[in-house]
């Protein structure tokens, strides 16, 4: 493990920070999403309805708690700390000429704390929280204008924030606008009656790829210490038998996550992608100003999450994908745990790309409990976590594949962006607060603390339960 490894931990506004309509920020799309729980979608509405729960507008309340978090995470040892900036704090619409200033007031904050306590911001750009505004106006990433709206965000935060952000990405799980039968957190798309879905994603797609080329460009004019990448979801995907049939399916399931990264770290539609396109039925030109563009922009490293693998084989000439597998056991919301597969991602991902990797989420969202001596014995959760972290080990030393450095997902518990619970907790750091927004937000280690600490402390070289 190199020295100068990057280990913490990863958030996202919308789930994190809170701070509803503080210090002048506008509406998001999160801010529209209401909670539910583990069986039910979260349900969107065009406008905030009184007396219903939408989780984001306090989050864990960062907004207000955020040195105090900060001191928990320097505790631990953080070199790296991975959060995004709500852009409708920067941008209260979206299409202003001109940003807010108490919003980038807010984030300086951020920044010079985690500095002065030596951890390194990892930024997301854009991470789930579009303006409302710009969904409800101009049709969101469907719309060209956004790249220009994007850009105008980028080019304000990277000036502002040149000397205290050297990481950033551009688009959180970018590849997942494709994966989804509606891109809402990825893309704020709303399909009008009679659209075309897959035009509407392949278009919607090509317009971030575009936009993130042109931010990655211009991060580069500003500053040659900027380092900036994608970041996407990696299902890590077995063939479910030797059947050759198994193994084209297996291929099937990865095609449209490739399809991303070859653009993005190629800078090019590659045959797998003009492939794909024609799987869709979609017709789609490029000009010669974005082939250039994506030329041009291709990023520095992939940022990835991983959580978990699944299953592919072709079954009566159909694709079909789960997450059975014999070989693994499962969380307590059915995800298999596999961190041999964390290895084979790693590898996959390097040897088709050369490109170096940061591990920017792993983690375990399990239902902690409070012991009657006042305790959280997340003993999974080290388990889990520490299991991965031994395979990320092997890719490095043994593999030989360049990886920045690990940043768990949710080092403190927030709410879950696929249901808005709190139940399904990932911290090291309990909060007081419940799937309904009760709570008094108070602050508490579990044991998963500790011993994260103790990773830290020794570069990943003990990760003993001990």
């Amino acid at each position: 493990m190199k020295k100068d490894f990057l280990w913490g931990g990863s958030t996202a506004a919308n789930q994190y920070e809170g701070g509803y309509l503080q210090g002048g920020k506008g509406l998001s799309i999160a801010d529209v999403e209401k909670g539910a729980d583990q069986y039910s979608p979260r349900e969107i509405h065009t406008y905030v309805h009184p007396g219903e729960y939408y989780p984001s507008h306090e989050g864990v309340d960062f907004y207000h708690h955020w040195k105090e978090d900060i001191d928990l995470f320097a505790e631990m040892g953080f070199s790296c700390f991975r959060l995004s900036i709500n852009w409708p704090r920067i941008f209260p619409k979206g299409d202003e000429e001109e940003p807010n200033e108490e919003g980038l007031l807010f984030y300086d904050r951020i920044f010079d704390e985690l500095l002065a306590k030596g951890i390194q911001p990892v930024v997301t750009i854009s991470h789930y929280e579009t303006p409302l505004y710009l969904v409800q106006k101009y049709g969101s990433w469907r719309n060209r204008k956004l790249i220009d709206f994007y850009l105008r965000f980028c080019k304000v935060i990277f000036k502002r924030y040149l000397n205290k952000v050297k990481y950033w990405m551009t688009f959180n799980e970018i590849n997942e606008t494709m994966n989804q039968k509606q891109p809402y957190h990825q893309a704020g798309i709303v399909y009008d009656e009679g659209e075309n879905h897959n035009e509407v994603k392949v278009i919607a797609s090509h317009n971030m790829m575009v936009a993130s080329a042109k931010a990655v460009k211009l991060g580069h004019e500003m500053s040659s210490d900027f380092k900036i990448g994608c970041m996407i979801q990696y299902p890590t995907t077995y063939a479910k038998t030797c059947n050759p049939l198994d193994v084209l399916a297996r291929r099937e399931h990865m095609q449209p996550n490739y399809y991303y990264m070859d653009v993005m770290c190629r800078g090019r539609y590659t045959n797998l992608c003009t492939s794909y396109l024609k799987k869709l039925g979609v017709d789609f030109e490029i000009s010669k100003e974005d082939e250039l563009a994506l030329k041009e922009g291709t990023v520095d490293y992939i940022g990835f999450s991983y959580y978990f693998s699944s299953v592919a084989e072709m079954k009566d000439g159909k694709l079909i994908v789960e997450r059975k597998n014999p070989y693994v056991s499962n969380s307590d919301w059915g995800w298999p745990i596999d961190p041999i597969g964390l290895r084979v991602a790693l590898n996959e991902m390097y040897d088709r790309y050369q490109t170096p990797l940061f591990i920017v989420e792993n983690g375990l969202g399990a239902v902690d409990t409070i012991n009657e001596t006042g305790e959280i014995i997340d003993d999974y959760r080290i388990s889990y976590l520490g299991k991965h972290i031994d395979e990320m080990k092997k890719a490095i030393d043994e593999d030989e594949v360049d990886v920045i450095g690990y940043s768990c997902w949710g080092p403190i518990d927030i709410v879950s962006v696929g249901t808005g619970e709190m139940k399904k907790r990932y911290g090291f750091i309990y909060v007081d607060k419940d799937d309904r927004g009760k709570g008094t937000m108070k602050r508490m280690k579990k044991k998963s603390f500790d011993w994260y600490k103790k990773v830290i402390a020794s570069n990943g070289a003990d990760t003993s339960n001990d």
